[in-house]
């Protein structure tokens, strides 16, 4: 455990901090989750992750959750579009807990935070969210001259200074040898097992995603459980009415009476 100060000048404990996940490049794997509750960080510390990832508007409750884990704050496209909004978001999320923050913002921005020290993972790969760009969902660096741009994507991050980089569905053998050329840590969303830190959505994982990506692999099934809980509740609820119909609720258990002397007394009172 590392002791540091955070952004808003108070001592905490880490698992992990930014230096360590620098040198221990290539030589260590490190596993990451998401996590936007504090039910969701709680479990990802006691399973003994080592980093989790939540929206730049939940880092106050996921640190009430974890408060060891490495924590990085996703600065959404649509919520933070200024240069201004970017950089306020960013050391709010800092000073709540956060660690770092990732984001899939140009190289000039990724440029403006890390001139601030600010410790920043980009994005690169698949962003679904620019998707339209290059005809839908899928894979990144499918032929030669694409997975050569890609490369060179990753060496200008590194350029603009970003410590971190999460790599969405790029192909394994393509991921590996790119994260063997870059100073960048590598974080892998469905692009195999040869970058430095594995990653997958907490619903993913957990089996709560109805039609998941085929990168995931459900290692829980919730979403079962939550059916159940919704069958159990609506079985419930229907026994309830039909007790309450049917005069048997509530029963001797559920009410109470007055004993017999003080009832006629109430009831000599009334008349």
């Amino acid at each position: 455990m590392k002791k540091i100060y955070t952004w808003a000048a108070q001592p905490a404990n880490r698992t992990l901090t930014v230096d360590d996940l620098k040198k221990a490049k290539g030589k260590k794997k490190f596993t990451q989750v998401t996590a936007n509750t504090i039910d969701e960080a709680e479990a990802a510390e006691k399973a003994g992750f080592d980093m989790i990832i939540c929206n730049a508007f939940n880092v106050k409750q996921v640190r009430e959750g974890s408060k060891n884990l490495f924590l990085t704050a996703a600065l959404v496209l649509n919520k933070f579009v200024t240069s201004e909004d970017i950089m306020r978001g960013a050391f709010e999320a800092l000073e709540n807990g956060a660690d770092a923050v990732m984001t899939p913002r140009s190289m000039k921005i990724v440029e403006m935070l890390a001139n601030e020290d600010v410790p920043v993972m980009g994005h690169l790969g698949l962003v679904p969210r620019k998707s339209t760009w290059i005809g839908g969902l899928r894979a990144v660096g499918k032929d030669s001259e694409e997975a050569h741009k890609l490369f060179l994507k990753f060496k200008r991050l590194e350029d603009a200074g970003a410590f971190s980089a999460e790599c969405e569905v790029i192909p394994e053998n393509v991921m590996g040898e790119i994260s063997k050329r870059t100073n960048i840590v590598t974080v892998s969303l469905g692009s195999g097992k040869k970058a430095d830190v594995m990653y997958l959505f907490m619903e993913d994982i957990c089996g709560d995603t109805l039609n998941p990506p085929r990168h995931s692999k459900a290692y829980g099934n919730l979403l079962k459980l939550k059916n159940e809980i919704k069958i159990e509740r609506v079985r419930a609820l229907k026994a309830f009415k039909k007790d309450s119909i049917a005069g048997k609720f509530p029963g001797k258990k559920q009410s109470s009476n007055l004993n017999k002397k003080e009832f006629e007394s109430f009831l000599d009172k009334l008349d």
